[in-house]
């Protein structure tokens, strides 16, 4: 899709003024739009023209949209599909995801909400296409230590126990949940990714099980939540870490029953699923502070499993140095660049606290901002000392002055101080700035937001 060109989208709906007022928002906002009201008219739309999304409703006259979704995946594998519907089952929400809908909402919808949805599926399509497809099921790498993780990973696949992986961040553990729910029999089922630290807390319980109609303000129609979606598949808890002390006990309960009530409803639903949980910091420290219910941990930590980090695995970074060069080669169809000896050399002499991620953006910098396709040491001096300097995540307390606070100087004011510094020697990460400060990062973040910190400038 060119991203200098208007967006194209196909609107599907049977009712005249649904699809009037759709196109009408769409046109406002910059789309190009093309509209149908019945299914076979949508599938003649689609085999003569190419679209960048499609909106369609799930039930016409002449069929479902299920059937307009598949039909853009044979014609058009890149289209982006929301699915709209008054029947807000959890069948038809399960289908969608699991045949490849981006969204699905429930009628009656806001035109902010479609928007804000359409521009998120958009931004989720594009980046789906940026990347080779068997990029997100590969962990690159032959050492001793990845090798026999994946072993106990593939042994854990095999089994419909609930994991606990837990790992420094960017070592790769969403790819390790992958594999493993890649290598289960629930290969064919949904595989659903929940961030507990990207969701705040007021809404965290209803993005994980649901909500009924009417059940808090602005619930207008009932919505299954991220458990039900994964029924039957997988459902990965990232920084399981972050979740709220008060959510802890009714996790606990859906662990250990299989079932779940909906926020606002009774009646309880059975659930088939595994649990995969990650966390890049210590549950058992956790629990031992009182920040982790105990019961919680012994419930997840039924298959416990690792990643090295990459330091501990130094004769992987060549290799995963060569699949970083390829993979953006193919990104901006260019000739894979050669990477010289000396390069490798000292790429693999560095200690990367960022791990496997680090080592990505570090290798698309150099790859991007070189003027040769021959990678050489002075690439690696050019680009490595012109970045922010590594920093090594240490559990002991780094002793430096804080600028511009004297002795004396209130507390919150230091405080404030400490945390733009560490935010500035991180160049802004926040899940590295809380590991070094030993905070939580829903801690930091409620720190940004109560000293008045920019939170755009802080990823």
């Amino acid at each position: 899709m060119n991203s200098d060109a208007a967006t194209s989208v196909l609107v599907v709906d049977d009712e005249p003024g649904i699809r009037t007022a759709l196109r009408a928002n769409f046109l406002r906002h910059g789309w190009r739009v093309e509209t149908a009201s019945c299914v076979r008219e949508a599938v003649r739309n689609l085999e003569g023209k190419e679209f960048d999304l499609v909106v369609t409703d799930i039930r016409m006259p002449d069929g479902t949209g299920m059937e307009v979704m598949r039909a853009s995946r044979q014609l058009s594998p890149g289209t982006a599909v929301i699915l709209l519907t008054a029947f807000g089952s959890v069948p038809d929400a399960v289908n969608a995801m699991r045949d490849g809908a981006l969204d699905y909402l429930t009628k009656p919808i806001s035109f902010e909400q479609l928007q804000a949805t359409a521009a998120k599926v958009m931004h989720r399509a594009r980046q789906m296409q940026s990347v080779e497809p068997s990029a997100a099921a590969d962990i690159i790498g032959r050492s001793p230590l990845l090798l026999r993780a994946i072993q106990r990973a593939r042994a854990a696949a095999s089994t419909s126990a609930d994991v606990l992986v837990e790992a420094e961040s960017g070592t790769g553990k969403e790819l390790l949940a992958r594999f493993i729910h890649d290598s289960s029999d629930r290969r064919h089922k949904p595989f659903i990714a929940v961030n507990c630290a990207a969701v705040p807390d007021a809404l965290l319980e209803s993005e994980l099980f649901g909500h009924a109609k009417g059940a808090f303000t602005g619930a207008v129609a009932a919505k299954p939540g991220k458990f039900e979606l994964a029924n039957g598949g997988t459902i990965l808890l990232d920084e399981i870490g972050e979740m709220p002390l008060h959510l802890q006990p009714k996790l606990l309960r859906v662990l250990q029953e299989r079932e779940l009530e909906r926020l606002g409803e009774g009646r309880s639903v059975h659930l088939d699923i595994r649990v995969i949980a990650t966390t890049n910091v210590s549950l058992a420290e956790m629990v031992e502070k009182g920040q982790f219910r105990g019961d919680l941990y012994y419930r997840l930590n039924v298959i416990p499993l690792s990643l090295p980090p990459l330091r501990d695995r130094r004769e992987d970074i060549p290799i995963l140095a060569q699949h970083f060069a390829q993979k953006y080669a193919a990104m901006s169809q260019a000739r894979p660049a050669r990477l010289h000896p000396e390069f490798l050399e000292l790429i693999q002499s560095q200690s990367w606290p960022g791990n496997v991620r680090e080592l990505a953006n570090f290798m698309r910098r150099v790859l991007t901002l070189s003027e040769t396709t021959d990678i050489d040491a002075r690439c690696f001096e050019m680009e490595f000392q012109g970045s922010a300097r590594p920093y090594i995540v240490s559990k002991a307390p780094t002793a430096f002055p804080i600028a511009g606070a004297a002795a004396g100087a209130p507390i919150r004011q230091v405080e404030r101080l400490h945390l733009e510094n560490t935010l500035a020697l991180t160049d802004g990460n926040r899940t590295h700035a809380a590991e070094m400060l030993g905070i939580s990062l829903r801690t930091l973040r409620n720190k940004i937001r109560e000293y008045g910190l920019p939170p755009r400038r802080y990823a």
